[in-house]
Order: C-alpha cells, then structure tokens, then sequence
C-alpha cells in the first residue's frame, strides 16, 4: 500500500538547481547597473596598477597590519590573491592584469617582511611539507674519496628561499621599495611596537 507524502516536507525541500541563477541571466541586467568588473578596468599598465597597490598597501594603518598578519605566518602567497582580488573586485584591473601582477607583488611583500625583520615568513602554504624544500635525513654515511682512510665529510647544502627576481618590478617602482619602504616599514614596526 502506498505511503502518503508530507506536503510539508515537500515544499521545505530544495528544487535542486532551479534556485540558481538563469545561464545568461547577468548578461540580461541593465548596463547602468554593471557590477565594477563588468566595467573597463581602472588601470590597463601594470607598471600604474603596482605604483597604486604599493600606495595602497604602505599606507601607515594598512601596513602595521600586512606587518602584523605576515609575522603571524599567513603565507604570502594568499596575502596576493587576496589583495589582487580585491582590486579585481573593485574594477582596478582586468583578469589578464591581475594575473600579471602576481609576481611583483609577491616581490613587495618578501621586501617588506624583509625590512620588517621577518625571517621565517611562509611562502605558499604547504612549503614546509613541499619534498623540494626539504633538506635529507642525516643517514647517509660519509665515503672515503681520497683514499686516506678517513670518511669525507659530505657537503651540507644550505637551500636559500625562492624570491621572485627584481626584473618582475619596474625601475621607479623598485627604486621605492629600495628607498622608501625601509622607513615605511620601520616607523610601522615601532608604532605596532607601543
């Protein structure tokens, strides 16, 4: 015999994908209304779009908190894609240009770390279980190349971090990073200090 259904149960249920949007529907909004990205971007030259995000990022409040989250081990990696997408968000620059700053602010925020004396920042998250980074287990047994007897001492490789190459920053932008970021990121340092 068959059961009776609980109307209530079936209209409490989700129709599935008929709650989501309409394939085109965005495309159907009113051009008056468009949403920041869906606009021509802010900036279209990386070199402009860095000078604004440098700005944006050093100013004193902003920077004692980059400061701040960096030396409690956000890697740095996620810093970018947040900071980037914002500014995509905001209609600042397009995708491809977003895509192209990656690096050169990667390179910004190693250099502030850096001036921040931040030693152990965290690159991407899972470098330390990245089989790349890692230094051997210390149980290999030294071999005698010279014949005298006595086991060589095997070389130890010190593995320095990766950082972006300074190419990836224009000159003026680089020339400022070099100048005025040190005492951007010192006065920071000792306001975060008091």
């Amino acid at each position: 015999m068959a059961e009776k259904i609980d109307k209530t149960l079936v209209e409490n249920e989700s129709v599935g994908n008929f709650d989501s949007p309409i394939p085109g529907e965005s495309l159907t909004a009113s051009p008056d209304n468009a949403k920041a990205w869906e606009r021509p971007s802010q900036y279209v030259d990386e070199d402009e779009a860095m000078e604004a995000l440098y700005l944006l990022i050093t100013e004193q409040e902003k920077l004692q908190g980059l400061i701040k989250i960096i030396d409690d081990g956000v890697p740095l990696e996620e810093i970018t894609q947040v900071v980037l997408y914002q500014g995509y968000t905001a209609g600042q620059y397009s995708p491809d240009l977003m895509l192209a700053m990656i690096e050169p602010t990667l390179f910004l925020l190693i250099s502030i770390a850096d001036y921040a004396d931040i030693r152990d920042y965290v690159l991407y998250e899972g470098e330390e279980d990245d089989p790349d980074t890692k230094i051997p287990d210390d149980n290999v047994v030294p071999v005698d190349m010279d014949g005298d007897g006595i086991p060589d001492e095997p070389k130890v490789k010190t593995e320095k971090k990766e950082k972006p190459d300074d190419s990836s920053v224009d000159e003026s932008l680089l020339s400022r990073i070099k100048t005025e970021l040190p005492s951007k990121v010192k006065e920071a340092t000792m306001k975060d200090g008091e």
